[in-house]
């Protein structure tokens, strides 16, 4: 006798999203895991290099100093793993197929700025700490402890970031390490009055605060360059889906932002000091880049909603407004200028990203 057909059905179908679900889970265990042993290596570390000392938390040979140093470089290692492990994830198979210069291109931007993210939070908490306690200094027993466990949260944050990576995740992070590192940068600057110049200032005073911010904008634009591949990814499954109308659309997008990375990485390899054209050319050059896309919305991504390219339209006329009040107007200075005009680049990348993802989202 055959078995009801209910049965059958039954016994077949497995439980949706049990391949998803098997595949968080193991990626939880891992992130433990990679959690712990990054602990017991940064408490061992701490051993050797605390012995005999009572350090402070800030300052010279300090907790904080030597618990950013470790965070650093374990969550360098731990986002790299991550990061190559999440490839076999099933919304993570395209990556398998990237090129390998690529893979390591994308994998050592993205693993990077994850580490100096967790690191730059890992001083300021230290700083924070060190203000709220001044004098304060701690024996070998709690120096272990402090940096075991600082390392071990950040590569648990790190591991599961990486592991669940995608084009809004990407966008976001980029926003955050902007922020932290430029915020870092002027923080420890060494010209208090650097703002009364620009923010390209930040790179030519020298000291780690330069050195920083000049590092920022480098990795910052290979990000966008990573993000970029992401980016092409989503809107050629628009395309694919009938949502956008052109099929050259994600090629053109894609590439504007490989154009923008590189420009941007290039103002951070070429400080104001080295070359005053070349560094201007560079920064003007993204924002050219930038306008042209705004500019062009309306026919490459032709086939998006019409509220938009309204809004596209409101962030430009946002920036040629700042623009006219920085000059010929005089309202504000250069460095007010190009505080609006980050903010004003990112905001439209983070809605562009998220009506993308809306989208894909609404027609899965």
């Amino acid at each position: 006798m055959t078995e009801p057909a209910s049965d059958v059905t039954k016994t077949a179908a497995p439980a949706p999203g049990s391949s998803t679900r098997q595949h968080r889970v193991a990626n939880e265990s891992e992130a433990l895991l990679a959690a712990s042993s990054a602990a017991v290596v940064a408490g061992v570390a701490a051993l050797l290099i605390f012995f005999g000392r009572t350090p402070p938390l800030w300052g010279g040979v300090s907790l904080g100093i030597t618990t950013a140093g470790a965070v650093l470089v374990l969550g360098l290692s731990a986002a790299y793993v991550g990061y190559w492990r999440s490839r076999y994830l099933p919304e993570q198979h395209w990556r398998l197929n990237l090129p390998p210069w690529k893979f390591i291109v994308d994998s050592s931007t993205v693993a990077l700025v994850h580490a100096l993210i967790a690191a730059i939070a890992t001083i300021a908490t230290f700083l924070l700490l060190q203000r709220s306690f001044q004098g304060l200094t701690v024996d070998i027993y709690a120096a272990t402890v402090g940096m075991a466990v600082g390392s071990g949260l950040a590569v648990y944050w790190i591991y599961l970031s990486v592991y669940d990576i995608s084009t809004r995740t990407l966008s976001g992070l980029l926003v955050l390490f902007m922020v932290m590192s430029t915020v870092a940068s002027m923080a420890t600057s060494q010209d208090p009055q650097w703002w009364e110049y620009h923010f390209s200032q930040l790179g030519t005073l020298g000291g780690a605060s330069s050195g920083l911010f000049n590092l920022s904008l480098i990795v910052a634009g290979f990000f966008i360059t990573t993000f970029a591949v992401y980016l092409d990814r989503d809107l050629r499954s628009l395309i694919a889906r009938g949502v956008l109308v052109n099929t050259w659309s994600a090629g053109v997008c894609s590439g504007a932002f490989v154009a923008m990375g590189l420009l941007l990485a290039g103002v951070g390899v070429v400080p104001l000091s080295v070359s005053f054209l070349v560094h201007t050319l560079f920064a003007s050059g993204m924002a050219v880049v930038f306008i042209l896309l705004l500019l062009a919305s309306p026919f490459v991504l032709r086939g998006l909603p019409r509220r938009f390219f309204l809004l596209c339209g409101a962030f430009l006329a946002a920036l040629i407004v700042s623009l006219v009040l920085f000059f010929p107007v005089g309202y504000f200075n250069l460095t007010a200028f190009e505080l609006i005009a980050f903010v004003i680049i990112y905001g439209w990348i983070a809605v562009f990203i998220r009506l993308l993802d809306a989208l894909a989202t609404g027609n899965d």
